[in-house]
């Protein structure tokens, strides 16, 4: 069982989107996917990622929430265009939802995205995520043209 997140303090902190935790938190968040979004088999979210490689700096970022060792979150940024990025597979452990951690790492990487010179954010999302949804609009994401397909129903938008 995961830590108490009120119990222990709670580490973000840069990791490779390929280290076992992160391949844990990833297979986490896909099994969610799969489980909420018709259609989402894991011939759509294969492990290890494809696209590691783009969530490394210089131009992306893999984020990792630790508290007692174990990780209860994740985020990743990566390029799309010179000045822009895109936020990718926030995923928040069960037992720690709810918490504001899902804040916390969404502010870690935006911060990150401006270290590494980006000026507008973008993500996608579906509709079977509202909590997701309600997070982007509470915290300043603004809709936006669709800028991928399926599984994605919303687009947001954010400048830096």
């Amino acid at each position: 069982m995961p830590p108490d997140p009120h119990a222990r303090p709670i580490d973000i902190r840069l990791t490779d989107p390929e280290a076992p935790a992160a391949l844990a938190c990833l297979r986490q968040y896909f099994d969610l996917l799969a489980a909420k979004i018709d259609g989402i088999t894991p011939a759509h979210i294969p492990l290890p990622d494809p696209d590691a490689q783009s969530y490394r700096p210089p131009h992306g970022a893999f984020l990792l929430a630790w508290s007692d060792g174990i990780p209860l979150g994740c985020v990743s940024l990566h390029a799309l265009a010179p000045e822009v990025a895109e936020v990718k597979r926030l995923w928040i452990a069960p037992a720690a939802r709810g918490q504001g951690l899902a804040r916390r790492l969404m502010a870690q990487i935006e911060s990150h995205a401006r270290t590494q010179g980006y000026r507008h954010l973008k993500l996608d999302t579906n509709a079977a995520l509202p909590e997701a949804i309600a997070l982007y609009r509470a915290t300043g994401w603004v809709d936006t043209a669709p800028y991928t397909g399926y599984p994605a129903t919303h687009w947001f938008a954010k400048a830096l």
